[in-house]
């Protein structure tokens, strides 16, 4: 069921309005999809379930939710036997100092994903 407290696409990738999920009828969701090669929107009505089309078929239509991404940037001491991560680069070298002659690398790491990726 569409959420109207959420964000969300479509399946092509094309930003959606959410206007009302409660229109009645076969198709209850009312919005819009954005055009950007006219810079327009234009509006449409999708089923409670957000498919287009058939749920047998995807559509370029269908709605997709968007998740919040999750940013993050990390250092990775990097040890023969493992590693140990630190938020930042100054931490990292700090617990590193009675380590220093075990420490092989100190790594940037940065994640970029979306929330429940990988799940």
């Amino acid at each position: 069921m569409i959420d109207p407290k959420k964000q969300y696409r479509t399946r092509d990738g094309r930003e959606v309005r959410i206007y009302a999920v409660d229109g009645g009828g076969p198709f209850s969701v009312h919005g819009a999809i954005y055009k950007p090669c006219l810079e327009e929107w234009e509006t449409r009505q999708w089923p409670a379930t957000g498919h287009y089309g058939s749920k047998k078929t995807q559509s370029p239509c269908d709605l997709i939710e968007v998740k919040p991404r999750i940013k993050r940037e990390v250092w990775v001491n990097v040890y023969p036997d493992g590693q140990i991560m630190h938020e930042q680069r100054k931490t990292a070298d700090a617990f590193s100092v009675d380590n220093t002659d075990r420490r092989i690398a100190c790594v940037k790491l940065v994640i970029d994903c979306e929330e429940g990726e990988g799940l």
